[in-house]
């Protein structure tokens, strides 16, 4: 039997940001997992075109100053040979700034994939919804036994306005290594699906609470008004343990 949580605690809460990042590990795995922002190889092109032009400046620009040096010496100096070794020297003066022009239009490119991700990555963070869940695990340990593991995830409140997660044991089975194999399965899967059970029930009483509170909230609440859609929510709850109890559901 799992520890009753009461989800009115948690209607009115969002979810973490923390969840995106180091409270990840607390989260069930049948949430799945937030994207992730891989770099794309556009970026090691432009930067290595970059490069390559900033060779190029720097070698023509090397090449036009040298052009015009001798150019004047042997014909005199007149306005082609200062010409020449001028845009030599401003292609040497300039040649970095390849580098920063490619820099920049990969920074920008970049950020625009990475905008994208973390919209996806917010969409993803809002999907998760504060109701306990639970997922049956094994381990084997070194003597070859197995161990089956019920593992809660459970929400806790954080800050005014924000819910994450606690992940903790609840139970443990240790089967020996000479156990049946068709026995230590049976018996996860026995397991699995009361967690499932349970984890099914806590998203409707969840449900429940969310929906009335909605209900009952308007769009520019006060604080009083938060507290009447939570009374609400408590009530509409209330009502529906009340009828498991006079009609309990049937379970497996």
């Amino acid at each position: 039997m799992t520890a009753e949580s009461n989800p009115v605690e948690f209607v009115s809460r969002e979810p973490d940001e923390r969840l995106l990042s180091e409270d990840l590990a607390r989260l069930p795995e049948a949430v799945g997992r937030p994207e992730t922002f891989v770099p794309t190889r556009a970026r090691s092109r432009i930067v290595g075109a970059g490069a390559t032009l900033t060779a190029t400046s720097l070698v023509i620009g090397f090449l036009l100053v040298v052009i015009g040096l001798i150019d004047g010496v042997m014909s005199g100096v007149d306005g082609l040979s200062i010409a020449i070794a001028t845009v030599g020297a401003v292609l040497i003066a300039t040649h970095w700034g390849w580098v920063h022009v490619a820099e920049i239009t990969a920074n920008s490119i970049e950020g625009r994939g990475t905008a994208e991700v973390e919209v996806r990555r917010q969409h993803w963070l809002s999907t998760i919804q504060p109701y306990p869940q639970f997922e049956i695990t094994t381990s084997v340990e070194d003597d070859g036994a197995i161990t089956i593991h019920r593992v809660a995830y459970r929400p806790v409140a954080s800050g005014e306005r924000r819910f994450t997660f606690v992940r903790e044991i609840e139970q443990e089975e240790v089967h020996p290594a000479d156990e049946p194999a068709a026995a230590v399965t049976e018996r996860a899967e026995l397991l699995r699906r009361q967690a499932a059970q349970d984890t099914e029930r806590e998203r409707e009483r969840y449900q429940i609470a969310a929906d009335a509170y909605e209900s009952a909230l308007l769009d520019d609440a006060d604080e009083q008004q938060r507290l009447l859609a939570q009374r609400a929510a408590s009530e509409a709850l209330s009502h529906q343990i009340n009828s498991n109890l006079r009609d309990p559901p049937l379970l497996e």
